[in-house]
């Protein structure tokens, strides 16, 4: 059975821990797409790792993690992952493969990318890791790939700064490549799940363009970072905070008032640890979107929904949801396209009751509050789209399984 796990907000959704914990039941994990402009944080009892290119997955001794052919691969980057799990006791030998189809980032990429957006007259805020660059050479047909690493033609296209600084990863960067595609009719009975990085309002084509990534963060860049077809894939989970984050500049219609909304701003990023993996950059923060949301359910044929951060509503009397958009005189329910309409939208809020005690003590999800349940169970109606897991915590443990994914 193929899962994928895809981001259904901005990104930072809790994906990392959520194929952590579903990474268990699978054989193979690979992820299809971004670069080292993710962040994903795992926590595993006491010990909290973040990683940016290597799949959760790699966490459980016995799983396959793979590098897939929509990725673009810093190799510095991997590297100093790899050393710094190894480091930590994680043993990730012979667990690695790279898709040999996934492009690489050069040195020159980063400092493009810092440049091209600093000279934007409405700078995007990138990461600034030549994400952005590697994929726009690959369109280009400029980029090299980890299987023209052995192509002397090719390399010796290259700038000798490209060349000088690919000489010592050639061999470990080859040792690690795979064809993917192969490697997967080969264990296609196995469990695999497919982890997507950013989130689908961040993809080049569904998300709020320009202010997007640049690689294909949706549901369908599973079948094409992964090697596979489309109708392989059995099923697609996309992953949600109760609330809304955004890293960077663009739209965000449900954004905390910074007047009159400070406070709950502050108190929701501190309390759910809203700061960038990969930047260290505070979260833009907001009510939860549903608009949004119901779109991420409808362009991704999501089967069921993870909600992440619930708990962070612990303490609250009172919560919000964005139902409806205001923009000018019309009250818009589905997602727009245009950037000004989404700037200037104001969101419309339903007022649903806190439920003022801890949820990470629950077990089960009878165990829920009902007012938890309430507000759970209005989003499903909302989106018609289920929601099958609930994570209440950071730790694997704080994890409540509805449904599992792992069914038909």
């Amino acid at each position: 059975m193929k899962v994928v796990v895809i981001g259904a907000q901005w990104g930072d959704e809790g994906k990392g821990k959520i194929v952590d914990y579903l990474a268990n039941e699978a054989q193979v994990i690979v992820r299809f797409s971004g670069g080292a402009n993710a962040g994903h944080t795992i926590v595993i009892g006491d010990e909290q790792y973040a990683l940016h290119l290597i799949p959760s997955g790699i966490f459980y001794p016995d799983k396959i993690v793979i590098l897939g052919a929509g990725m673009v691969i810093d190799p510095v980057a991997l590297f100093t992952e790899l050393e710094m799990l190894r480091d930590r006791g994680i043993d990730a030998t012979g667990r690695v493969f790279i898709s040999d189809r996934a492009h690489i980032v050069l040195p020159r990429y980063i400092a493009v990318d810092k440049e091209r957006d600093a000279a934007r007259k409405k700078p995007i805020g990138t990461t600034g890791r030549g994400i952005g660059v590697a994929y726009s050479m690959k369109s280009d047909r400029d980029g090299i790939r980890l299987a023209d690493l052995g192509w002397r033609e090719k390399m010796d296209e290259l700038e000798s700064g490209d060349r000088k600084f690919l000489a010592p990863y050639i061999d470990r960067l080859l040792a690690m490549s795979v064809d993917l595609s192969v490697y997967l009719v080969h264990r296609k009975n196995s469990q695999i799940l497919f982890e997507g990085a950013q989130g689908t309002l961040l993809d080049l084509d569904l998300g709020t363009y320009p202010y997007v990534s640049s690689g294909m963060s949706c549901a369908a860049g599973a079948a094409i970072g992964g090697c596979v077809g489309p109708r392989a894939l059995d099923k697609v989970l996309g992953v949600f905070k109760a609330y809304s984050t955004r890293v960077g500049n663009g739209p965000l219609p449900s954004e905390f008032d910074p007047d009159s909304e400070d406070e709950l701003c502050r108190f929701v990023r501190d309390t759910g640890r809203e700061y960038g993996v990969t930047t260290g950059r505070p979260r833009r923060c907001g009510y939860l979107d549903l608009v949004s949301l119901r779109y991420a359910c409808l362009t991704n044929s999501i089967d069921s929904l993870v909600m992440t951060h619930l708990d962070v509503y612990d303490a609250l009397d009172g919560i919000k949801a964005c139902t409806a958009y205001r923009i000018g005189d019309k009250v818009v329910e589905n997602f727009p396209s245009s950037i000004e309409d989404l700037n200037g939208a104001r969101p419309v809020l339903r007022t649903f009751t806190g439920w003022k005690q801890p949820l990470s003590r629950a077990l089960t999800y009878e165990e829920f509050p009902v007012a938890a349940m309430e507000y759970i169970e209005f989003i499903e109606r909302f989106c018609e789209t289920p929601i099958d897991i609930v994570s209440v915590g950071y730790d694997r443990k704080e994890t409540i399984i509805r449904k599992s994914p792992w069914t038909r």
